[in-house]
């Protein structure tokens, strides 16, 4: 590596930051091919603790990558959320019991693991898909955007000088938490009560000759997914707005020693004059306590002293809240301390060229289970838009959705965080006259109400020219009647139906991998009836054209479904009827591999798990069927009668560039 100016290299996307956010995004790029670079000021070490949570959406998502189930194996189930409040005398008392993730909304439900093993399921997914590694120890230093290249599709306006640090330099500093004579790890330096080091870290390296080398990266597309105190946001000029409050909190993750009686569930424990404490009970025996610090250190709305606080004080805050029980420990995994606020970015994009992801544009308090769920789906809805305008299957405008779609996420989060932060820190209500305390049959309401929203799958994008909700955004319009619970700009939902050719029951998401592709379902409705029999002849017809959009958007010698992928699901007795029922465009033809008997389902009975019931649970007339667009997030962009393939024609030439 040489000096500045020596090195110039050119890529598609450079991304600075490889925490979820990062991999997520890199994740989607190597599975797109996309050229792409991923750094980190970080080392090589994972460290303990950070996030755990894992919602119900998200695991659909690292499901749709091939590596759900990695996640679901290892992680710990939470089932079931016990509520315990002060009684009548100021004693804690278990007062409800509730679901941890609603009944029914996904196939799977809320579990926790310790973010390292998300990190690597992500690093393992991204060198078998793309021989794609995170660089650590690499620095930005200088960030410069041209202008008036923006707008030419093939140009690299971003230039990045990247500096590589030492090893020293790149393992944040410790407290020097000792326990039991052994040292222990502390998420301080990622917490909102530390200053960023990075000016710190650009300085020091200048002394270190080995680690003084710097180069320049062009790219044509930059994604800052760089935390709370994000470098790229700061360059660009854009601010987090928002409040914080005077709420300080410790978190623990430890191996309890204690007569508590629901430490390994999910608890939200309110004491009449001591504070809160949540539980979250996690793999390996470990538990991490949320545990709310009344005393400590709060200096007139600036910083916290973290000084004041350590491991000692907040379990003696613990232990305060959680009396008459006892909680110790001998073992402790990891600590850090946050002081509660929330904040978003000002603008989530420079042009459509630098784009910011996670806690670079929104912050808040993590005992609702969302920031790392938040911030890996922000990059979940960027990365295949990228994907599809660097490889120019589309134009640059789906680039403008990214943000009018992921920042009213980030506003509702915001909004549903400032409401549950405060209803979990505040004192409860002794009784119906005390309207200073925080009744507890509200507090139950909003946490029954935002399990809702943290399971991921209350997300619905607005109308866009990817969304086909209204006429202001785009020229074709949905009929969403003919599908009422398959939602516009909602994720698809999933029940089990039967593959025609061999009768192997599937849950619907599993037959939408993320690799980059849009998607057009055909349901077809009940094809023994002469009528719809007729419909999907016609619509099989107008496919098949060479004139169709569906060879029209396919680059020259790509697979036939390697762009926009056509999926039958009918609702005729499988017994019935064959493949071969069916116009050879729904079950396309390969002179190597012959026909494709993976694009055509059934909704009917299968002999080991049951019926699916796919028409009536989304609502679909098998006498109409209909059409559905899926965005290759799985994300629903259009509903539609069978007849139309004109209609779906102007959806795709709203943004797609022919071939």
């Amino acid at each position: 590596m040489g000096s500045i100016g020596e090195d110039t290299s050119h890529v598609d996307v450079l991304i600075v930051g490889a925490g979820p956010a990062g991999l997520m995004m890199a994740a989607w790029l190597a599975k797109c091919g996309v050229k792409t670079r991923i750094v980190d000021k970080r080392g090589t070490k994972v460290f303990n603790g950070q996030a755990d949570g894992l919602q119900c959406r998200t695991l659909e998502i690292l499901d749709s990558f091939g590596f759900g189930d990695r996640a679901w194996k290892e992680a710990n189930h939470m089932l079931e959320i016990c509520l315990w409040n002060p009684d009548s005398s100021g004693v804690i008392q278990r007062s409800a019991r509730i679901p941890d993730t609603i009944p029914g909304i996904s196939r799977f439900q809320q579990v926790v693991l310790h973010q390292g093993r998300i990190e690597r399921f992500f690093l393992d997914f991204m060198e078998a898909n793309g021989d794609l590694h995170v660089e650590r120890g690499v620095l930005p230093t200088k960030l410069e955007l041209d202008e008036s290249l923006v707008e030419s599709p093939g140009a690299y306006p971003v230039t990045v000088h990247l500096r590589h640090l030492s090893e020293a330099e790149v393992t944040p500093k410790q407290t020097g938490t000792a326990v039991n004579g052994s040292a222990i790890q502390d998420g301080l330096f990622r917490s909102n009560l530390a200053a960023d080091d990075t000016d710190e870290l650009i300085n020091s390296s200048a002394l270190d000759a080995r680690a003084n080398t710097e180069e320049v990266v062009k790219a044509k597309y930059m994604l800052g997914a760089d935390g709370a105190h994000s470098w790229v946001r700061q360059q660009l000029g854009f601010a987090l707005e928002g409040e914080s409050t005077d709420y300080i909190w410790g978190v623990l993750d430890i191996v309890p020693i204690t007569d508590f009686p629901d430490i390994r569930m999910r608890c939200a424990i309110h004491s009449a004059e001591s504070g809160s404490v949540m539980v979250i009970p996690r793999e390996n025996k470990l538990v991490r306590l949320y545990i709310q610090l009344t005393t400590t250190a709060y200096n007139g709305g600036k910083r916290a002293d973290r000084s004041k606080v350590n491991p000692d004080v907040i379990i003696q805050a613990a232990q305060k809240i959680m009396a008459p029980y006892k909680i110790t420990y001998r073992r402790l995994d990891w600590w850090t301390a946050y002081q509660i606020g929330q904040r978003v970015g000002t603008q989530f994009s420079k042009h459509e060229r630098i784009f910011l992801a996670g806690d670079a544009v929104h912050t808040h308090s993590p005992k609702a289970g969302q920031g790392m769920n938040v911030s890996m789906q922000d990059s979940y809805n960027l990365g295949w838009k990228i994907a599809n305008v660097v490889k120019g299957l589309a134009d640059r405008s789906i680039l403008k959705t990214y943000e009018s779609e992921r920042r009213k996420i980030a506003q509702d989060l915001i909004a549903f965080d400032h409401r549950f932060s405060r209803l979990f820190s505040g004192r409860p209500a002794r009784d119906i006259m005390d309207e200073e305390g925080i009744s507890m049959d509200t507090f139950k309401e909003a946490f029954e109400k935002g399990n809702m929203f943290a399971s991921g799958i209350a997300v619905d994008y607005c109308s866009s020219v990817i969304v086909a909700k209204d006429s202001k955004s785009n020229s074709v319009v949905s009929t969403q009647e003919l599908a009422p619970e398959v939602k516009l700009g909602k994720r698809m939902p999933s029940v089990k139906f039967l593959s025609q050719a061999d009768a192997r029951p599937w849950h619907l998401q599993e037959r939408l991998p993320s690799n980059g592709r849009w998607r057009i379902m055909v349901f077809a409705g009940d094809v023994t009836k002469p009528l719809q029999k007729e419909k999907i002849e016609k619509l099989g017809a107008a496919f098949g054209s060479k004139t169709s959009f569906l060879h029209r958007y396919t680059p020259a010698g790509a697979r036939y479904d390697s762009v926009i992928e056509v999926i039958t699901v009918h609702v005729a007795p499988r017994n019935q009827v064959d493949i071969f029922d069916f116009p050879e465009i729904f079950r396309p033809y390969d002179e190597i591999d012959g026909w494709d008997y993976e694009k055509i389902f059934v909704d009917d009975l299968s002999y080991h798990e049951g019926h699916g019931k796919l028409y009536e649970t989304f609502g679909i007339d098998p006498e109409k069927g209909c059409l559905v667009v899926l965005r290759p997030d799985q994300y629903v962009s259009y509903v539609g009668p069978l007849e139309d393939y004109d209609a779906v024609d102007r959806l795709f030439s709203g943004f797609m560039i022919a071939q």
